[in-house]
């Protein structure tokens, strides 16, 4: 009798644990397989039209997006506004980890939580694993409200593989702030060594701004039940700038691949150039075919992924794999020397700009809540492509010789790896 409470207790289990990976794992009810027929460039207003439709809010006239390149300028910029906050600040990350930067947030933020700014931080429990308790207690005793995203509950296990990677800072309801960059002491300086990572984040004004804080406050709801919605956060918003915008998010509990169809109808609208940088390139059989498309109408493509600096060799690994049919179509791709490359942009026909959170991966496209800001102006993109050059600059192109030849046990751990694609 006992033996076979065992059995039946035993069995419980395994299909309990067999139902909660199907629920992390399985992959999303729709996907888009179907090569996307190319119709239009950006430069047309159908394209502008078809974004603001197909990706939620529309794009908006009037904004000003400045970037910040690598922690040197970005830190400054973003405590310099999170001090001068009057009435609200509205702050999620996924990476927040101790040391001199998260300190220095920490502080800011408890600082104007004291003197009454209403302060609202959203971490995901993964990305924030590396944070000291203390810093979460002095925001908290400083009356900062800190939520975490998907914490390790019973009743949220099916969740678990779901994590929010957006990074979203809005003050004020009228400046806010996105890009590639954690709360981490690895993104301080200027990428000067191994020790100090490459990334762009954007400082943002104009009315675009309440698109941030709408993408804020979808996350925020379902981690603490309570609207945010009066002019603290949402004020009136005059023009900041001339720069049509919209910010979009992505999301898999919406079933939601938003993300993944914004690259893919970019690429498909390219006519002469198409730029990508990607900390995680890890392309699905559908991106491939569009960017070996885009080669055949006489687009110039570009690709910088991390070279022999990265945080997840797996990834790397992964994305090699998948690059045999874009160098045969005549993608270039470059690897960046020297240091972990964790800027995320696509720039499309020197006119079409998406920064944000999103990489080129399928835990991007499908597993994490991203947000990306997508601007149509000719200067944004004539900056960018000056850094992408830079960049290049720093980088060591792959040739198709040079791939081909690779070692038998490297084409090895690549194919591992790509059977890992579906998490990467």
């Amino acid at each position: 009798m006992a033996h076979h409470r065992r059995s039946v207790v035993i069995t419980v289990l395994v299909v309990a644990l067999a139902a909660l990976a199907y629920l992390n794992l399985a992959p999303p009810r729709r996907k888009l397989t179907d090569p996307i027929t190319s119709h239009y460039a950006v430069a047309d207003s159908q394209f502008v039209r078809t974004m603001g439709s197909l990706l939620g809010p529309g794009i908006l006239p009037g904004n000003q997006v400045t970037p910040l390149r690598n922690g040197a300028e970005i830190f400054p910029a973003m405590l310099a506004a999170i001090r001068s906050a009057r009435e609200t600040i509205t702050f999620e990350t996924y990476i927040y980890w101790s040391g001199q930067i998260g300190k220095a947030f920490t502080d800011a933020l408890s600082e104007r939580a004291r003197a009454g700014v209403q302060v609202h931080v959203l971490l995901d429990w993964v990305g924030a694993g590396r944070m000291d308790d203390t810093l979460l207690t002095e925001m908290e005793a400083a009356g900062v409200e800190v939520e975490k995203y998907h914490p390790l509950r019973w009743y949220t296990l099916d969740r678990l593989n779901h994590r929010t990677h957006r990074k979203l800072l809005v003050v004020d309801g009228r400046v806010g702030f996105t890009g590639g960059v954690g709360i981490a002491d690895v993104w301080q300086g200027h990428a000067e060594d191994s020790a100090h990572w490459r990334d762009t984040h954007f400082r943002v004004e104009g009315p675009v701004v309440a698109q941030l804080q709408a993408a804020f406050l979808d996350n925020w709801l379902e981690s603490h039940a309570t609207l945010l919605h009066d002019e603290g956060y949402f004020p009136p918003l005059a023009p900041g700038g001339t720069m049509p915008a919209q910010v979009f998010k992505s999301s898999p509990e919406e079933g939601s691949g938003s993300a993944r169809l914004m690259y893919l109808l970019s690429i498909a609208a390219a006519r002469r150039t198409l730029r990508i940088a990607s900390a995680y390139f890890v392309p699905d059989d559908l991106s491939v075919q569009e960017l070996v498309a885009a080669r055949r109408r006489g687009v110039a493509v570009e690709i910088i992924v991390p070279g022999p600096y990265t945080d997840a060799d797996v990834v790397r690994h992964a994305s090699r794999g998948r690059w045999g049919d874009l160098l045969a179509a005549g993608v270039r791709i470059w690897e960046y020397q020297p240091t972990m490359y964790h800027t995320k942009m696509m720039i499309v026909d020197d006119a079409w700009v998406s920064v944000g959170s999103t990489n080129f991966d399928n835990r991007s496209f499908r597993l994490n809540d991203e947000a990306n800001l997508n601007v149509m102006d000719s200067a944004l993109a004539a900056g960018l492509v000056r850094d992408f050059e830079e960049d290049k600059g720093r980088s060591r192109e792959v040739t198709r010789a040079a791939w081909e030849a690779r070692p038998f046990l490297t084409k090895a751990r690549e194919w591992a790896a790509g059977l890992l694609r579906s998490q990467l």
